[in-house]
């Protein structure tokens, strides 16, 4: 087995990670073979990119002296993920890096909520009280939701508008094979349950750690109101990268196959480190069973949601069903047709049913759109937090239940009316509207300011054709129209005949 280099987040250190030393030693792995790395995490001018510029002169200098052999594997939590990757798509855009296999504990690869609080007073009085109440706010900025470098990032290692764009993971020789673990299980108790949100582990949603993730292009500045929707290409060769959502692991406990988890039964916390192990122990060969079977581990972790009897069984207790349903992220820049950011716009979701009854649509953005958050850096950046298990679950029998009452008040009212009340397609629209910049531009060219089509994000049916996916998070680039008044710019012909004074 290869030698093992493990990377802690925000705010920790690597004294946190001598319980999966500890566990991997037991395992058969050589003492000597395995490296913790510390970096500056809470000061407030390194950034992630300061990291994993001197992480790689470090590994170089132990590789040049032998001290460290490739190829290695690498093991990392939380914002440890972002440098790595930072790592990987810097220096080794195209492989050949000496890390084979990258395994990701609850990896905040697509942001936290808490960065934000991590920024504010509160975050400084309880993170940066010993360290002259600096919490790292450069770094801070790259883990917030929706920040600009998660998006300048996902599209350098994962994301590319054109196909046949490289990568560094892959299953070739010098590539990387990535694995994400993550958990489900908010905190239990004390001042961290006060951060608590469902669909995560306390600290990082798990969507935003999922290595899987969709991009689109939604352009409405097209002539004669038509919208362009272009989907973005993965840059590696994977079908799907292996995503395990463990039930009983909180972003503290997802570190430590040793520990107790949240399950009743003594030998489930033994399912962390049997994820751990065989990420170790796969091959390229091996990778895309070992993604499916984690895919449907994951699935069973979702279908807590909708037993109670299961939940009390694995936990001894009852856990909220909301613990264990799937979400969704959608992380939206809006631009104009001349690729500057539009900060002032709104985004709304509706059935499509152009009817008055919009319980449907209520419902969605009261219960199952959860959270909605501009970056604080930059407000053209917008991260949408989706209940998918509400959505597929209460959003279409909603709709089915609208179409169904007005099917039997048309009926009642014409007798002789052929009304089927299923005709309707149930699906989730989304358009955008967008204030006007001042009185002499306009977005859309119109007087409501907004988009004339309506996008398509999401069917009740045709299960492989839905673009928002479980699990997973989507960068979505919406592209508005900006229409200058006539009085910007007008020609008018001289008449009069030039004479010499």
């Amino acid at each position: 087995m290869a030698q093992v280099v493990i990377v802690h987040g925000w705010s920790d250190s690597s004294k946190s990670f001598e319980p999966l030393v500890y566990f991997l030693q037991t395992q058969g792995i050589d003492v000597t073979s395995i490296y913790l790395g510390d970096y500056i995490s809470l000061a407030d001018d390194v950034r992630v990119e300061d990291v994993a510029k001197r992480m790689h002169a470090v590994l170089n200098e132990r590789l040049e002296g032998g001290g460290l052999k490739a190829p290695l594997d690498m093991i990392v939590h939380s914002t440890g993920g972002l440098v790595a990757r930072q790592w990987l798509a810097e220096y080794y855009p195209t492989g050949g890096s000496p890390a084979r296999r990258l395994i990701m504990l609850a990896p905040a690869n697509h942001g936290s909520p808490l960065a934000a609080k991590g920024k504010s007073m509160v975050g400084r009085i309880a993170k940066g009280w010993n360290n002259w109440f600096e919490t790292g706010a450069q770094m801070l900025n790259a883990l917030e939701l929706a920040s600009p470098y998660q998006w300048s990032l996902v599209r350098r290692d994962l994301l590319a508008r054109n196909e046949g764009a490289d990568s560094p993971y892959g299953k070739a020789s010098g590539k990387v094979l990535p694995f994400v673990i993550t958990g489900t299980h908010p905190y239990a108790a004390g001042a961290r349950k006060l951060v608590d949100e469902n669909g995560g582990d306390g600290t990082v949603r798990v969507p935003a750690a999922n290595m899987n993730t969709r991009g689109r292009t939604i352009d409405f500045a097209r002539d004669s109101g038509r919208v362009e929707i272009t989907d973005w290409h993965h840059r590696h060769d994977f079908q799907l990268i292996p995503f395990a959502v463990l039930p009983d692991r909180n972003h503290a406990t997802v570190v430590d196959p040793t520990k107790s988890s949240a399950a009743r039964n003594s030998t489930d916390h033994e399912r962390l480190g049997e994820l751990i192990l065989a990420a170790l122990k796969v091959d390229e060969n091996g990778y895309d069973a070992l993604a499916e079977r984690w895919y449907q581990f994951s699935e069973e972790t979702a279908r807590l949601a909708a037993n109670e009897d299961a939940r009390q069984s694995y936990f001894g207790h009852d856990c909220p069903a909301e613990y264990f349903h799937q979400y969704m992220q959608v992380i939206v820049r809006a631009i104009d047709d001349s690729g500057n950011d539009v900060a002032d716009y709104f985004i709304e979701f509706s059935d499509g049913s152009g009817g008055d009854d919009r319980k449907a649509a209520e419902f969605f953005h009261t219960e199952v759109l959860e959270s909605v958050k501009r970056n604080s850096n930059n407000a053209a950046y917008r991260c949408f937090f989706v209940d998918r298990t509400d959505l597929v679950n209460h959003y279409y029998r909603k709709i089915e239940a609208e179409a169904d009452a007005n099917a039997d008040v048309d009926s009642k009212t014409d007798a002789s009316a052929d009304v089927d009340a299923g005709a309707h397609e149930r699906q989730l629209l989304m358009t955008i509207t967008a204030a006007p910049p001042g009185s002499n531009v306009a977005y859309f060219g119109g007087p409501t300011h907004s988009a004339e089509v309506a996008v398509s994000v999401h069917r009740e049916t045709e299960d492989e054709q839905r673009w928002f996916r479980r699990n997973q998070t989507h960068y979505v680039e919406i592209i508005i129209p900006r229409m200058p008044r006539d009085e910007v710019f007008r020609l008018r012909q001289h008449d009069e005949p030039f004479t010499d004074v």
